[in-house]
């Protein structure tokens, strides 16, 4: 039997039913990526802790360990790069990256490979043990690192080689790479404290961004344009049809006949006056809203403050995009007429023709 409301309609809980899945399918999204980026700190937390490295990590390796140097991490597949000009990189900082992009297999400009192999972190230095030789760049002799932060791609100076080299990792094994590098360059200079500071506060700030549950829709919050087919959009042009379309026929004049501009010659009318109109009223001032929906949150086209945090009724008097309520940045219209939570975000409105115009309130 088919849920009713008062009235006996069913179309109110129809909707909203599919508001309330629509809003878990959103929040569903945007909580497992949460929760993968949460496990990913605590991770690389633990492995800051922990990582020491050990002599035997090295054993079966064609590589002579000094006394003392212990094995952190080793990948196969990695390949020796050269830099075909001269440059120069910033000195090596303990910057733990944040949000690490997703990294692509290509070679920036001026970038060459020349040899390949497995690429060795030790608490010491870094090698490469190739095909060709072996490069080794020390810590204690590092002038300049840098990460590309859309290849897989990190560049090194040191002081007892002039051109500047690197290494080019997989893409699945760049990010793990540089952060054992970062620990391992930090524990060479005696601040591993430093990164684990670095993590505690990556994960403090992590933790305020936890996406809260949507509030639950109701039938009583239906609006009578959800039974229109096209809804809030069929609303709007018939809205503006019915201001357009009077005003167009009051404009447009009759066309004069001879037979009636004579009768207006020869029996002319007595001036009427007309009575002065009255002011209106302010109950029926229209509101400003510059072509925005209607809406209870006062949200508007006319320009004002940016909505960086929107109220949680905004889907419901505009047309949001799919997964809405994974955006972080302030709201805005796109071009196709769907308003998304990414303006001041790279790439903001993707996938829906770019950026219109900004809602503000």
């Amino acid at each position: 039997m088919a849920m009713t409301d008062s009235t006996g309609s069913t179309w109110r809980y129809t909707w909203a039913r599919q508001q309330n899945e629509r809003r878990r399918r959103a929040f569903r999204t945007v909580e497992r990526a949460w929760r993968r980026r949460d496990d990913e700190l605590r991770r690389l937390r633990a492995l800051a802790v922990g990582l020491r490295g050990t002599a035997s990590a090295g054993v079966g390796l064609p590589l002579a360990l000094s006394p003392g140097e212990a094995v952190l991490w080793t990948m196969p597949g990695a390949q020796l790069v050269e830099l075909r000009h001269t440059a120069v990189l910033p000195a090596p900082d303990l910057v733990v990256e944040a949000d690490p992009g997703r990294l692509r297999h290509r070679l920036p400009d001026g970038v060459r490979v020349t040899d390949a192999g497995i690429a060795v972190v030790t608490n010491r230095r870094l090698v490469l043990v190739g095909g060709r030789g072996r490069r080794d760049w020390a810590y204690g002799k590092m002038t300049g690192l840098l990460h590309d932060p859309a290849a897989p791609v990190t560049l090194i100076q040191v002081l007892d080689r002039r051109q500047t080299s690197g290494l080019l990792l997989p893409p699945g094994a760049a990010a793990e790479f540089r952060f054992v590098l970062t620990l391992a360059f930090a524990d060479a200079i005696e601040h591993r404290a430093a990164v684990l500071a670095q993590l505690d506060e990556l994960i403090a700030t992590h933790a305020e961004t936890t996406p809260f549950r949507p509030a639950i829709a109701t039938p009583a919050q239906a609006r009578i344009s959800a039974r229109i087919p096209g809804g809030r959009r069929t609303v709007a042009v018939a809205a503006m049809l019915t201001l357009v379309v009077p005003a167009v026929l009051v404009e447009s004049d009759p066309p004069v006949t001879p037979e009636v501009a004579a009768a207006a010659t020869a029996a002319p009318a007595p001036p009427r006056t007309r009575p002065p109109s009255p002011a209106p009223s302010p109950s029926v001032v229209r509101e400003r809203r510059c072509g925005a929906p209607a809406n209870p949150m006062g949200y508007d086209y006319c320009g004002g403050d940016r909505v960086r945090e929107p109220d949680h009724r905004v889907c419901d008097w505009f047309d949001c995009v799919p997964q809405f309520w994974a955006g972080h940045g302030y709201l805005v219209l796109c071009r196709d007429g769907a308003v998304s939570l990414t303006g001041g975000r790279p790439k903001p409105c993707a996938g829906h023709d770019g950026v219109r115009r900004t809602v503000d309130r």
